[in-house]
């Protein structure tokens, strides 16, 4: 079992993953990301805007094997000029696709707060993500929770405006 000093949920307090339960958390998780994806975009971010708390976005990305456009709805944490995301996938054992295409094509589109601009997306490190840690908290506290659950060490991109 992994523990990150930072993180403060002991994992035997929290609920975890059945290995026979993760397909169809996978699939409630794909179908209610369309929905509020179609949703937010029809709207322009006025409506289904926030999820559990957290304020979302519209991330528009390139898929790292179909070279498609994607587009996603994400928890982002507004960072002074700059938005974090978490690729946590609520605390699965593996990382979510859309970490993958960010990795291959870190151009992306973020449409929050009724704007949409171009980002460029890079992993912080581990020391980066213990030091940001409070600040994600601070916005969604189950991240705690999330990263408690899992021996993926969960990524976080910091998402920059280009110079």
């Amino acid at each position: 079992m992994v523990k990150y000093d930072y993180v403060k949920t002991n994992r035997e307090d929290i609920m975890q993953y059945k290995e026979n339960q993760l397909p169809a958390i996978k699939l409630i998780i794909r179908w209610t990301s369309r929905f509020q994806a179609g949703v937010f975009r029809l709207s322009k971010g006025r409506l289904m805007n926030t999820f559990l708390g957290g304020p979302v976005c519209m991330v528009t990305m390139t898929g790292a094997k179909s070279g498609k456009t994607r587009r996603l709805p994400l928890i982002h944490i507004p960072h002074g000029d700059s938005k974090l995301l978490v690729a946590s996938s609520g605390g699965m054992p593996k990382n979510p696709v859309w970490y993958y295409n960010i990795k291959a094509y870190p151009d992306i589109q973020i449409m929050a707060d009724g704007q949409d601009k171009t980002y460029r997306a890079r992993q912080v490190s581990d020391e980066e993500k213990a030091a940001l840690w409070p600040t994600l908290l601070a916005v969604y506290p189950d991240f705690d929770e999330y990263q408690a659950r899992t021996d993926r060490n969960i990524p976080v991109f910091s998402c920059e405006l280009p110079d």
